[in-house]
């Protein structure tokens, strides 16, 4: 999208309207569940919870900046607008690459969501047929499901089926319906047990130690991927009626509401199924409890509608993905091949390397696991995360800047976050560059027992470097950096 057309956004979001896309969030819970569960035990819950709070404290700062610069993309295009010069230069402006590189990593933080759940829809099909595979054959299944999807998504998508907010609030809903129903049958049919949580809150292991403080720490990293990502009603402010008077309505009643479902989610999960449970279900959590409460029949009613719905989220991060490439090249940090679209208006091009790029995502990460190396969707979770964390870093030191730098803490806010928020955004910095980031990489490497995640984290987020420094060489015809 480009800055004119960002500068019509018509004012026509309402708070509700922003509030109800949270309800879709709870969902991106379900890759990662597991996989924390089995390294913190009950403890889990915690790393939700407390996860979700931080999303309270750091979307504030976006609510604030978003209707300070209404004419930028998104948090990345608020980064970009913030470390770009406010002089004309002759070279490069290399200051322009840090907001860049957050739009970047921001991207490589949400457009996996398609690689993660369509192998997820993998899993989820083979316990609900019980089919007994392995290897290459999952690997085939993943391929096959990966492209019936992303070619679904692609005719779906390029003929103009990318919904806003009223859309959005919809398939929020929809989407969150099966994962609810599922785990009030587990309340209901008593195979909830809090004393599942209280005899394993910690594993017999766990002794605080410092090996122990950094796998709880990359817990948190990776837990702010899906629980913090209810930022969506910030990146609505512009288009908010009353921004000053919305955008915190629509925040605080966004974060209240995730607050509750991921404390619910977590609670139950572990609760029904425990560490044992957990770690029979393997990344298909919710299989077992769809099992006990709805039998064998009921089970295949309950899991097909889960698997809707996780079509709905990867349909979201297909389109949204596809829009952050073209916005990027739009403003000038990528080729402009990426700016291609179809007589509907729809990014075409962009929609084809979303596409390729999570195919070959499911066939790295597959042919991985075929030749033993215990890698799931989760080592691709967990190297996006690492781009979820440096973009959030950036976004976040653009917001500390927007208060201190002359050039910004003097324009209008038609919503304010408090005074003192710009202190307390400066140490969540520093928390994720320096605690978080570097925390999830041993959580990254422990989980995985290899450096494949790290790897394929780096490999994808440096390589945008050399490609940002090519397009500015070319569009501004600069020969020497």
């Amino acid at each position: 999208m480009s800055e004119n057309e960002n500068a019509q956004l018509a004012r026509t979001v309402s708070w509700k309207q922003g509030m109800f896309v949270a309800l879709g969030v709870p969902l991106l819970i379900l890759p990662s569940i597991g996989d924390v569960s089995l390294l913190v035990w009950g403890l889990c819950i915690v790393v939700w919870v407390v996860s979700v709070l931080q999303g309270f404290v750091q979307n504030l700062a976006y609510g604030e900046m978003v209707t300070v610069f209404p004419q930028a993309t998104g948090l990345p295009g608020c980064a970009q607008t913030v470390f770009t010069s406010d002089t004309q230069k002759t070279h490069i402006d290399k200051g322009k690459l840090i907001g860049a590189f957050s739009a970047w990593a921001y991207w490589f933080a949400w457009t996996p969501v398609v690689a993660i759940f369509t192998m997820m829809i993998g899993d989820y099909l083979v316990a609900m047929f019980n089919w007994n595979i392995d290897g290459y054959t999952t690997l085939g299944l993943n391929m096959v499901v990966g492209v019936l999807i992303v070619i679904a998504m692609y005719l779906m998508g390029s003929r103009g089926l990318e919904g806003g907010a009223k859309i959005g609030t919809i398939l929020a809903i929809v989407s969150i319906i099966p994962m609810v129903i599922i785990l009030l049958g587990a309340l209901a049919t008593g195979m909830f047990h809090f004393d599942t949580i209280a005899t394993e809150f910690t594993g017999p292991n766990w002794t605080w130690s410092f090996t122990d403080i950094a796998i709880f720490f990359g817990c948190f990293g990776l837990a702010q991927w899906s629980a913090c990502a209810w930022e969506t009603a910030a990146i609505y402010g512009p288009e908010y009626k009353d921004p000053g008077k919305d955008v915190p309505k629509a925040l605080f009643s966004c974060g209240f509401i995730c607050l509750i479902l991921y404390f619910f989610v977590s609670t139950i999960v572990y609760g029904s199924l425990g560490y044992e449970g957990i770690s029979e279900a393997g990344t298909a959590t919710l299989a077992p409890i769809a099992q006990f409460v709805f039998g064998d029949i009921g089970k295949y009613f309950a899991l097909i509608l889960l698997i809707v719905a996780m079509v709905l989220i990867i349909q979201t991060g297909f389109l949204g993905s596809s829009r952050t490439l073209h916005s990027m090249a739009g403003e000038g940090n990528l080729p402009k091949w990426f700016l291609g679209t179809n007589k509907n208006g729809m990014p075409t091009n962009s929609m084809l390397f979303v596409s390729v790029f999570n195919l070959i995502l499911i066939l790295i990460i597959g042919f991985s696991a075929a030749q033993g190396n215990g890698s799931t969707s989760m080592t691709i979770l967990s190297a996006s995360a690492m781009g979820y964390c440096l973009a959030n870093g950036i976004a976040l030191a653009a917001f500390v800047k927007t208060r201190t730098n002359v050039r910004f803490k003097d324009l209008d806010r038609p919503f304010h976050a408090p005074s003192v928020w710009k202190y307390v955004i400066a140490i969540l910095v520093c928390y994720q560059f320096f605690v978080l980031f570097p925390c999830l990489l041993y959580w990254s490497y422990v989980q995985s027992n290899g450096y494949l995640p790290v790897i394929l984290g780096f490999v994808i987020l440096l390589a945008f470097i050399p490609v940002w420094y090519y397009v500015q060489k070319k569009n501004n015809g600069v020969i020497e950096v």
